[in-house]
C-alpha cells in the first residue's frame, strides 16, 4: 500500500514539473524511432522471458553455492543475489552519469531500494507470511538506514547543494566493500 501511494505521488510531482532535458531527448528519440505495437510486445515479451529465466538462474547458483560452502541463504542473499541483480542497475546508473543525467542515475538507485523495500518485500509477505530473523533488524536494516541518512547529509547537509562529491562517493565505496567483507567473515569464522 506504501509502495502504491508512494508512485502515485511520485507521478503526480513529476507531472508537476516542466520536462527536463532528458525528458525532451527521449521524446525526439521516440518520435524519430518508431516501433510497431506488435514488435514493441514482442520484445517485451522476450525481455521478460529472458529476465523470469536469468532470475531463475541466478537463484539456483546462489543455492547451490550457499548448500557447497554450508553458508546461510541470508549471507548469500545479501552478497552474491544482491550484487548479481543489482549489475543492470549499475550500469545504466554509469551510462547516465556518463550522459549528465545524475537524476537518473540517484532516482535509479533510491527507486530500486524504494520498490525492493516496498513491493518485493510487500508481495513476498503477501504470498507467504516469513519470520525476520533478529541480525537483518540489528545489524542489516540498521546499516541500510545509517547509510540512507547518510545519503541524506551528504547530498542535502546544511549548505549543501544537492551533490555527492568523489570523497563520499568514496566513502559510500569503503562502506560497501567493508559491509561485504564483514558478511564474508562471518562465514568464515
Amino acid at each position: 500500500l506504501v509502495f502504491f501511494v508512494l508512485m502515485g505521488w511520485t507521478i503526480y510531482q513529476g507531472m508537476q514539473k516542466s520536462p527536463d532535458a532528458f525528458g525532451t531527448e527521449m521524446e525526439a528519440e521516440f518520435n524519430t524511432e518508431s516501433m510497431s505495437l506488435k514488435k514493441a510486445l514482442i520484445w517485451l515479451f522476450v525481455g521478460l522471458v529472458f529476465l523470469i529465466i536469468s532470475s531463475r538462474v541466478l537463484v539456483w547458483g546462489a543455492v547451490e553455492i550457499a548448500t557447497v560452502l554450508g553458508v546461510s541463504d541470508l549471507i548469500i542473499g545479501l552478497t552474491v543475489v544482491a550484487i548479481g541483480t543489482s549489475l543492470p542497475e549499475l550500469a545504466s546508473s554509469l551510462i547516465a552519469v556518463k550522459k549528465g543525467e545524475h537524476d537518473i542515475a540517484l532516482g535509479n538507485v533510491i527507486g530500486s531500494n524504494l520498490f525492493n523495500t516496498l513491493a518485493v518485500v510487500g508481495i513476498a509477505g503477501l504470498i507467504h507470511p516469513f519470520a525476520v530473523p533478529d541480525e537483518i533488524l540489528t545489524r542489516d536494516v540498521a546499516m541500510m538506514a545509517g547509510l540512507t541518512i547518510l545519503l541524506f547529509i551528504f547530498g542535502f547537509g546544511i549548505g549543501r547543494q544537492g551533490r555527492i562529491n568523489r570523497l563520499e562517493g568514496g566513502f559510500f565505496m569503503l562502506a560497501f566493500v567493508s559491509y561485504t567483507a564483514y558478511l564474508i567473515s562471518t562465514i568464515v569464522t
